[in-house]
Parts: C-alpha cells; sequence; structure tokens
C-alpha cells in the first residue's frame, strides 16, 4: 500500500473505532434516511479480499454495496496492480459519492467505475466476464444478485460473500444457492463477521 492508500485506510480506520464507542443508531431505510454508520467489512476482511482480488489476472472485479467505499479501496488497489477493473453499485448516491471521493484521495478512483441504483437490474445489464465478485448488501438482496452474476461469471471466479455465520438465517437461503451450482466450490470462514468463498471452477461452462 503506498502512501495515499494508507492514509486513506487509516481515516477509515479511525471512523471505525469512533463508530464502536458510540451508542447503536436505528439504520436508515434502503429507500430513505441518512444512514452515516460505516459497517465495513474490517480489516482482516479487507486484506483478504485484496490478497484473493491479487490472484486473478486483469480481473474485472465486481462489488454490490459500495458503502462508504471502505471495501473498494482494497479491492481497487488489487485491480490497479493487476490491470484490472473494479465495478462497484450502490443504492444511495450519497454513499457513492463520499466512496467516490475517497478514491480520488487514495489515486484509486481511474480504476473504478461508481454505479447507483438498483443492483439486480445493473448486474442484468453487465456484459458476461466477471472474475471477482464481493456481495455485501441488504441480505435479501444476496440471493437474487447471485442469480444475476451467476450466468456472467468466468471460470476461475472467486466469490465472496460478508456476514456469513451458520447462525445467521438471513444469509443461509444463499449459502445453500451458491453450493447447489454446478461447478462452484464453497466454504465458511470466521474471517471478520464471517465470510462464505466459492470459486467458479477452471473450465466451467454455463449450461
Amino acid at each position: 500500500m503506498d502512501e495515499k492508500i494508507a492514509a486513506v485506510l487509516d481515516a477509515y480506520h479511525q471512523r471505525m473505532e469512533q463508530e464502536r464507542a458510540q451508542p447503536r443508531e436505528a439504520p436508515g431505510g434502503r429507500d430513505g434516511g441518512q444512514d452515516q454508520r460505516m459497517r465495513a467489512v474490517g480489516p482482516q476482511t479487507g486484506q483478504l479480499l485484496n490478497i484473493l482480488a491479487r490472484s486473478l489476472e486483469r480481473p474485472t472485479i465486481l462489488e454490490l454495496g459500495t458503502s462508504f467505499g471502505y471495501s473498494g479501496i482494497w479491492l481497487a488497489e488489487a485491480a490497479r496492480a493487476t490491470d484490472g477493473r473494479l465495478i462497484t453499485m450502490e443504492v444511495h448516491a450519497y454513499k457513492s459519492a463520499f466512496a467516490r471521493d475517497m478514491a480520488q484521495k487514495a489515486g484509486l478512483a481511474d480504476h473504478i467505475d461508481f454505479q447507483v441504483g438498483d443492483a439486480v437490474e445493473m448486474i442484468r445489464a453487465l456484459p458476461d466476464g466477471i472474475d471477482f465478485v464481493l456481495v455485501d448488501l441488504w441480505k435479501d438482496l444476496y440471493l437474487p444478485c447471485l442469480e444475476a452474476f451467476y450466468p456472467k461469471l468466468n471460470p476461475g471466479a472467486v466469490i465472496v460473500a460478508d456476514n456469513i455465520r451458520a447462525d445467521r438465517s438471513d444469509v443461509m437461503d444463499y449459502v445453500q444457492a451458491i453450493r447447489a451450482k454446478p461447478d462452484m466450490t464453497s466454504v465458511m470462514l470466521p474471517v471478520g463477521q464471517g465470510i462464505e468463498i466459492s470459486r467458479y471452477k477452471d473450465g466451467a461452462v454455463h449450461a
């Protein structure tokens, strides 16, 4: 990480620490309210995302749930290092704008395509050829998003879903569905808030 990226990550980490010290607030709604809490993946998961994305050659990276841009910094750094591209999607324009500003400060904005709107519809509009996906948005959208991006995956694509734990019933339909996909291997790991890492095998062909 260069100095610009390190400084931006430090700013995010300071904000996370401040949030932990404050009383929890009710989140803003999907269609209204200004939810200002980060709820980011955290540095351990961020580093893992960076390592995984860096293992791919010129990847097209898809982030579902830009939020305030923390995980996007880790992914965009990997995109820059591998001559790849990050496409990041967010329903709230104010969060996407904040993320874009932070990416500019980190010197990474040129490697990111910021999109605002309905994630499922935006995924459907993408061309085939996705190499990496981070799923970290409203939990009831995990499964619809999976069904939208699965046909567009390249062989060898890696998918990481955040907030995945066996005690969370709201995400287990996603876990069951991705594990049932042809040519997909998947494992749940106790990293951060819990993640499911999946891989579409080399040589796989969509039916």
